[in-house]
C-alpha cells in the first residue's frame, strides 16, 4: 500500500519536546476571540481541547443515547417488522449525518467554525433538539402516541398520527445535527498552529482523543440509558440525553477565550462552480506546457481569505483552462470576473477534491458495516440467551464492547504503537494516513466475517432442537457477539480516525470543514447503501414466497449470508482502495 508523502522524517527531539514555540503568534492567521492575532502560549493548544471534547463527549451520549436501542424501539412498541424497522433507522441515521453538509458551508464559507457551533448548539439545543426529545419523550409516554400492547400475537400497527409524531422528532434530531458534527473535529484541529513542528505533531494526536470523547459519552448510553430504556422507561431513557445536550453546550461557550479562530474565506461550492463554468466557457483554449502562463496572484496571498497559495499539479489539464488568460482579458486588463477567469490556487481547491475522491468513496461500504452495529446486531442478538446469571442482558447494549474496544484501542494507538513506529518508519505519525486507513478496511472484513460464523452457530443451534419455526431466542450466549463488536471498533479507530485526518489534512485551506464533513456524507451514503441492500435481498430473497434471509422470525432466515455478502463487498472495497491509495498524490501548498 502507498504512503502519504506529508509523513515527513522524524523532527529532531528538541522540536519534539513540550515548546510553545519561540514566536509571540501563531503563524497560520489564527485569532484570538477579539479577532487580534492569537498569541501562542494564551490561546488554542491542549488548553482549548478540554471545553471542545467536553462538548463532543455530552452531545455523542444525546445522541447514542437515540440511535443504540431505537431499533428495539421500533420493533417492540412499533410494532414493526425487522426489515422495516433496519431500513428506518438507517435513513434516519443516513440524514443524520448528511445535514453537516448545511454546517459546512456556513462555516467555511460565512460564519466561521465557532459561530457555525454555536449557533447551531442554541438551535440543537432550544429548538430542535429540545422540541425533538420532547416530541420522543411523548410518544414513548403517551399511550395515545404510540400502539396498543400485543394481544398475544396481534400486535396492532401504529397509525399515520402516530408515526407522524415519532418521526417528525427524529427528523428534527438529524436537522438539529448539521452544524455541530461537522465543525467540531476542524474546529478543534484548528487549536494547533500548523507552522509550528511541536503543534503540528499533536494535531495528528487530537484526532485520536476526539474519537475517544466520542465513545466515552457513547460508553454511558451503551449502558446506563439503554438499561433505564429497557427497565425504567422510554420517556426517562429519551428525556435523560437532552440534559447532556444541555452540558454539551455550555461546556463549549465556557472555552470561548481560550480560542484560536480562522477567518472564513468564502464559499467553496461558488469558487468549484466559477471554475467548472470558466474551464467549459473556454474550451477551445489551449492549455500552455509553461504553467507561469497561467492566471496567479503576483504576491504570496490567495484571493480565498485564509487560505495559501496552492502549487500547480500536472494531472486534470482540463481544468486549467479557466485560469488561461485570454486574449480579451490581455487587452482590457481585466482579471476581476472569476466566472471568467480563476486563479491557479481556485482550480487546485477542486483538483484537490477530485484527486481525494476515490479514497473518500471506499469509505462508504465500511459505513454500511458500521450500520449493523444499531440494526442487524441488535436484531441478531435478541435471538440468543441474553441472561447474564440472574441479569437480563439488553441486546442493544452489546454495543458496548465496541465502544470499549475504541477507548481502548485510541490510547494504545496513540500512546504506545505510534511511538514504536515512529523509530522504524521515522514518520511523525507512525503509520501514514493511508496505511492507518487500509489496516481498518481489513479489519472491517474480520467483524463481519465473525458476525457470519455466530449467525451460523446459532442457526445450527435452532435446527438441532427443533425452534426453526419457533419465534423464540437460541440458548446461545449473546455474548459470542463480543468479537464483532470488538473487531468493529478497532477497525473504527484505524478507518473512521484515519479518513477524518486525512480529509482535513489535504482538503484545501478555505475547505476544511467541508473535509471533515465529507467523513459523515459516508456514514449517510453507508446508511442509505445498508438501507438498499436491505431492501434488494429482502426482494430477491423472498420471490415466490420463501421467508427470505431476514424475515421476521429470524431462525427461519439466513442472516448469516447477509453479513456474508457484506463481507464479501468489504473485501472488494478494500481491493479497490488499495489501488487508490498507491496512485494518491498529496497536495503541495506555496
Amino acid at each position: 500500500m502507498g504512503s502519504i508523502d506529508d509523513d515527513t522524517p522524524l523532527l529532531e527531539e528538541g522540536l519534539l519536546q513540550d515548546d510553545e514555540g519561540s514566536e509571540q503568534f501563531t503563524g497560520d492567521g489564527s485569532v484570538n476571540f477579539r479577532r487580534e492575532p492569537a498569541l501562542k502560549k494564551g490561546t488554542g493548544n491542549w488548553r482549548a481541547c478540554p471545553f471542545i471534547l467536553g462538548n463532543e463527549c455530552c452531545e455523542r451520549l444525546a445522541f447514542f443515547g437515540i440511535t443504540t436501542n431505537l431499533v428495539t424501539y421500533l420493533t417492540t412498541k412499533f410494532h414493526e417488522g425487522n426489515v422495516s424497522a433496519a431500513r428506518n433507522i438507517s435513513i434516519w441515521q443516513g440524514t443524520c449525518y448528511l445535514t453537516p453538509i448545511i454546517g459546512a458551508v456556513l462555516a467555511d464559507g460565512y460564519w466561521g467554525r465557532y459561530w457555525t457551533i454555536a449557533v447551531f448548539s442554541a438551535v440543537y439545543l432550544i429548538g430542535y433538539y429540545m422540541q425533538g426529545m420532547c416530541t420522543l419523550t411523548l410518544s414513548a409516554s403517551l399511550p395515545a402516541l404510540k400502539p396498543a400492547e400485543c394481544l398475544g400475537s396481534v400486535c396492532p400497527s401504529a397509525t399515520p398520527a402516530q408515526y407522524a409524531v415519532l418521526y417528525f422528532g427524529l427528523y428534527l434530531i438529524a436537522l438539529g445535527t448539521g452544524g455541530v458534527k461537522a465543525c467540531v473535529p476542524s474546529f478543534g484541529a484548528d487549536q494547533f498552529d500548523d507552522t509550528d513542528p511541536n503543534e503540528r505533531v499533536k494535531k495528528a494526536s487530537f484526532f485520536n482523543w476526539y474519537y475517544f470523547s466520542i465513545y466515552l459519552g457513547a460508553i454511558v448510553s451503551c449502558s446506563l440509558i439503554v438499561w433505564i430504556q429497557d427497565n425504567a422507561g422510554w420517556g426517562l431513557g429519551f428525556g435523560i440525553p437532552a440534559l447532556f445536550m444541555g452540558l454539551s453546550t455550555i461546556s463549549f461557550f465556557i472555552g470561548t477565550h481560550l480560542y484560536r479562530f480562522q477567518k472564513p474565506g468564502g464559499s467553496s461550492y461558488t469558487r468549484m462552480a466559477q471554475v467548472l463554468f470558466a474551464s467549459v466557457r473556454k474550451w477551445n483554449l489551449v492549455v500552455p506546457e509553461d504553467s507561469s502562463l497561467l492566471y496567479e496572484m503576483p504576491d504570496k496571498k490567495s484571493t480565498i481569505k485564509g487560505s495559501c497559495k496552492l502549487v500547480h499539479s500536472d494531472n486534470l489539464r482540463c481544468l486549467d483552462r479557466a485560469a488561461i488568460v485570454s486574449d480579451y482579458e490581455s487587452k482590457s486588463g481585466d482579471y476581476s470576473n472569476p466566472w471568467r477567469l480563476c486563479t491557479v490556487t481556485q482550480v487546485e481547491e477542486l483538483k484537490s477534491l477530485i484527486h481525494m475522491f476515490p479514497i473518500w468513496a471506499t469509505g462508504i461500504i465500511f459505513a454500511a458495516v458500521y450500520a449493523q452495529m444499531s440494526t442487524l446486531f441488535v436484531e441478531q442478538g435478541t435471538m440468543m440467551n441474553t441472561c447474564i446469571g440472574s441479569f437480563k442482558l439488553p441486546p442493544a447494549s452489546l454495543s458496548i464492547f465496541d465502544v470499549i474496544s475504541v477507548v481502548l484501542w485510541v490510547p494504545l494507538y496513540d500512546r504506545i504503537i505510534v511511538p514504536i513506529l515512529r523509530k522504524f518508519t521515522g514518520k511523525e505519525r507512525g503509520l501514514s494516513m493511508l496505511q492507518r486507513m487500509g489496516i481498518g478496511l481489513f479489519i472491517s472484513v474480520l467483524c463481519m466475517l465473525a458476525a457470519a460464523v455466530v449467525e451460523i452457530m446459532r442457526l445450527q443451534l435452532a435446527r438441532e432442537l427443533d425452534l426453526v419455526d419457533k419465534p423464540v431466542d437460541v440458548p446461545l450466549s449473546v455474548l459470542w457477539q463480543i468479537p464483532q463488536y470488538f473487531f468493529l471498533g478497532a477497525a473504527e479507530v484505524f478507518t473512521f480516525v484515519g479518513q477524518l485526518e486525512f480529509l482535513y489534512d489535504q482538503s484545501p485551506y478555505g475547505m476544511k470543514t467541508l473535509g471533515t464533513a465529507l467523513t459523515l456524507l459516508n456514514f449517510s451514503l453507508g446508511n442509505y447503501l445498508s438501507s438498499f441492500i436491505l431492501t434488494m435481498v429482502t426482494y430477491f430473497t423472498t420471490l415466490d414466497g420463501k421467508p427470505g434471509w431476514i424475515p421476521d422470525n429470524l431462525n427461519k432466515g439466513h442472516l448469516d449470508y447477509f453479513f456474508l455478502l457484506l463481507a464479501g463487498l468489504s473485501f472488494l472495497n478494500m481491493s479497490l482502495y488499495i489501488v487508490a491509495a498507491k496512485r494518491y498524490k498529496q497536495k503541495k501548498a506555496c
